[in-house]
């Protein structure tokens, strides 16, 4: 019974670590689509699309954000940007 008890505690202090990293990478993306977001030159709104999609690329391959969230976020960028001149 103890060994479980030792486990469970491991299990809840990973977690709460995982939970901290995982705030801060999302924490960055909202950011980085404000940025986007609130650009009102397209040139500078290319750059920094790039940067955003990069990123929202990386959070799902280290399996921070789900793939369609990345999708959906990556999609409403790209409208920003096109709609741009």
């Amino acid at each position: 019974m103890e060994k479980q008890k030792r486990s469970a505690l491991k299990g809840q202090r990973q977690q709460k670590v995982r939970y901290e990293r995982n705030k801060h990478y999302r924490s960055r993306m909202k950011t980085a689509i404000k940025r986007v977001l609130s650009s009102s030159k397209k040139e500078e709104a290319e750059t920094l699309h790039k940067d955003a999609v990069s990123l929202i690329d990386r959070l799902v391959t280290k399996g921070i954000i789900h793939k369609n969230t990345a999708a959906r976020r990556k999609s409403a960028i790209s409208r920003h940007l096109n709609s741009l001149s």
